[in-house]
């Protein structure tokens, strides 16, 4: 269980697909030495389990499902990613629920300077648009962001400058893929509403 608030950027330092499962590990500041083996982190939006490590690197194994449904196949050594360690008892829940499955992903539309601020409008997948919703809460690549308006298949985030500065947001050019997760409340919510149907 994650927040969706990134607290270090990793760097990947190697990939290593030799294997059944692709192997990569990642580079980071986080105090690995509070990591347990088999521990999760949340790496871009996906949960991943702690295989290896050392002082400052960690690997995970990523299995052929994951990569087919994140952008983990698009990495490469030097990518940036976003982490945060999994919740522990009595940690602070800044973000919202983030369970770091993926549940699609995305297609960045355009990047808009306001202000101090950057506007993000994504474009989803046909049928995932009914789990989107204005003031609502949606999870890319790990982060937690609060969405501002939807249009059909499309919708928009304002992204601070704290966050845009903070996160691997601000690597990511038009045309480019992120990793969706959305909001558990909304994933029930529709669920329930097809029950009812």
């Amino acid at each position: 269980m994650f927040t969706g608030l990134v607290q270090d950027i990793g760097i990947i330092r190697s990939i290593d697909d030799r294997r059944g499962d692709v192997r990569i590990e990642i580079e980071t500041n986080m105090n690995l030495a509070a990591v347990q083996m088999g521990a999760s982190i949340c790496c871009s939006g996906c949960c991943l389990t702690v295989v290896e490590k050392t002082e400052n690197t960690f690997s995970v194994d990523v299995s052929a499902e994951s990569l087919s449904k994140t952008i983990i196949g698009a990495w490469r050594v030097m990518t940036r990613i976003n982490l945060e360690p999994s919740l522990k008892a009595g940690d602070e829940m800044g973000g919202h629920i983030v369970s770091g499955h993926v549940d699609t992903t995305a297609r960045l539309l355009s990047v808009s300077p306001e202000g101090n601020s950057h506007r993000l409008v994504f474009e989803l997948p046909r049928g995932y648009e009914k789990f989107i919703a204005p003031k609502g809460s949606v999870t890319i690549d790990g982060i937690s962001l609060t969405v501002n308006e939807v249009d059909e298949h499309r919708f928009g985030v304002n992204i601070i400058a704290h966050t845009w500065g903070h996160t691997t947001l601000s690597d990511r050019a038009v045309g480019d893929k992120v990793n969706i997760e959305i909001d558990i409340l909304a994933r029930y919510v529709a669920r329930m509403m097809e029950c009812e149907g």
